[in-house]
């Protein structure tokens, strides 16, 4: 069984910092996903899906999973382009884009 290391990303309704910066160890499933017949609910029978570590450092979870011989797969987190806009470029008028409103 393999596992994934990574760090998650910051959520779409999150505009600060809290809760990122950690890495997960968990492991990739094994099996498809079944679908229940009558109500139509996944599931699955492989009980390693439902392990999550959290760890503070990249070199802890990578350290934690050759201690335990966890084969992983590792992903680095991808950096956010930022662009710098001020409000104020809305109404310039040499504007690259025309004014739709």
């Amino acid at each position: 069984m393999i596992a994934r290391i990574y760090s998650p990303a910051k959520t779409a309704m999150q505009s600060g910092v809290a809760n990122t910066g950690f890495w997960i160890l968990k492991y990739e499933p094994e099996t498809a996903m079944l679908i229940e017949p009558l109500m139509g609910y996944t599931s699955d029978s492989d009980m390693k899906s439902q392990i999550a570590v959290r760890f503070h450092t990249k070199e802890a979870a990578i350290a934690f999973a050759n201690r335990y011989g966890i084969f992983y797969r590792l992903e680095e987190p991808h950096k956010p382009k930022h662009r710098r806009i001020s409000y104020s470029d809305n109404f310039r008028t040499a504007r690259k884009q025309p004014w739709t409103h």
